[in-house]
């Protein structure tokens, strides 16, 4: 078995003078935090963030980085719905995943194999994952793997991901389970949470098609399966969500990301974004990576009351959303879009200027017309 094991694909390394590198910008002291689904769901939602790739991709921990900037993250998940969700999870796993197994149409009584994941470290553990599920693949028979470890390169650098679950079908379909505390009343759950179970999921598929690619009669569903609680009891129910768009612009979004060694190449020596630093030292450093603020931020980053801030200190255009930043092109702050409009600066071909320049007519046009002027 060890040989199979050490024959399983695994994501490239960083070498060793990335790795020191990376371990230079966290801080001596400071441990490296794992990139989760939650955090490349996020990422591929903003590629354009250098700010961010770099600092997930050496593991920093954003959330005391930004303590240590003055500017606190307020969202994150309670303990008490910490501890709730787990509970749930228990509930719906228990007696060898029969409840899950059911919710998923599998007869009871069904022979389900539930194979042992255990291994040494993420890089073990992901490999044992990918043997089990060529197993499971090649016995035809139904098998639950309890949260198992997946693999996937990002600008350069491993991550290993933890889906809830993964269950494989006697034809060769594998399936993720999301598995959230949120409740599900009348068939139906908050628009946004599905939204955001999707995202999360489809980077799991992403990375099981990885594996999948290497066993033959495998095949990755596009449809996950999103277990909550029903109504206002905790009795499971289960809803099938088609993840096909969000892995299309995930798969999309994360090509697109700099490899976390070019940003870090491009970095004054001596960088560091160490919490034990003092704020003028860690806004210096932190100013030296580029970021992509826009609103979408406040619900998926750490940094991102400080980005705001300075985004609006700089009064740049994407801090009023992505949309509008998008329609204005060229246009990256609200002085040049307000230099357009009067006809002060700007291309009078340029479909954003003469957009601009046609509504501030007009908007003359009525104030002049209710004397305002």
């Amino acid at each position: 078995m060890s040989d199979s094991l050490d024959s399983e694909p695994r994501p490239q390394a960083p070498t060793t003078a990335l790795r020191q590198r990376l371990a230079e910008l966290r801080g001596p002291a400071a441990q490296p935090r794992p990139l989760d689904a939650r955090a490349l769901a996020a990422l591929a939602a903003n590629p354009g963030c250098e700010r961010r790739a770099l600092l997930d991709g050496a593991g920093v921990d954003k959330a005391a980085l930004a303590t240590a900037l003055g500017s606190p993250a307020t969202f994150g998940q309670s303990q008490f719905a910490f501890m709730r969700g787990n509970a749930f999870e228990a509930k719906v796993k228990s007696d060898g995943g029969a409840e899950l197994l059911r919710l998923m149409g599998v007869e009871s009584g069904a022979d389900v194999r539930v194979p042992d994941l255990s291994a040494a470290g993420p890089e073990g553990r992901a490999a044992r994952t990918a043997l089990a599920l060529r197993e499971a693949t090649a016995e035809a028979a139904w098998s639950l793997l309890d949260h198992p470890m997946l693999a996937l390169e990002v600008a350069g650098s491993p991550a290993y991901l933890e889906p809830d679950a993964v269950v494989v079908a006697p034809d060769g379909r594998w399936t993720v389970v999301e598995i959230k505390s949120f409740p599900m009343i009348d068939a139906s759950a908050d628009a946004s949470k599905v939204g955001a179970a999707a995202r999360q999921a489809a980077v799991y598929v992403l990375a099981l098609e990885r594996v999948a690619a290497l066993t033959g009669g495998a095949q990755v569903a596009h449809d996950i399966l999103l277990v909550c609680p029903k109504d206002f009891s905790n009795l499971p129910t289960a809803s099938v969500v088609d993840v096909r768009k969000q892995l299309s612009v995930t798969r999309r979004q994360l090509t697109r990301l700099t490899r976390v060694e070019d940003i870090a190449a491009a970095l004054p020596e001596g960088t560091t974004f160490d919490p034990q630093c003092t704020p003028e030292q860690l806004t210096a450093a932190v100013e030296s990576v580029d970021a992509a603020y826009a609103p979408e931020c406040l619900a998926a980053c750490e940094l991102a009351f400080h980005c705001r801030e300075r985004a609006r200190t700089a009064e740049v255009v994407g801090a009023l959303g992505r949309g509008l930043r998008g329609e204005l092109g060229g246009l990256t702050t609200i002085g040049d879009v307000l230099a357009a409009a009067r006809g002060t600066a700007g291309d009078p071909d340029d479909p954003a200027v003469a957009a601009l320049r046609r509504a501030a007519a007009l908007r003359a046009e009525a104030l002049e017309a209710a004397g305002c002027r």
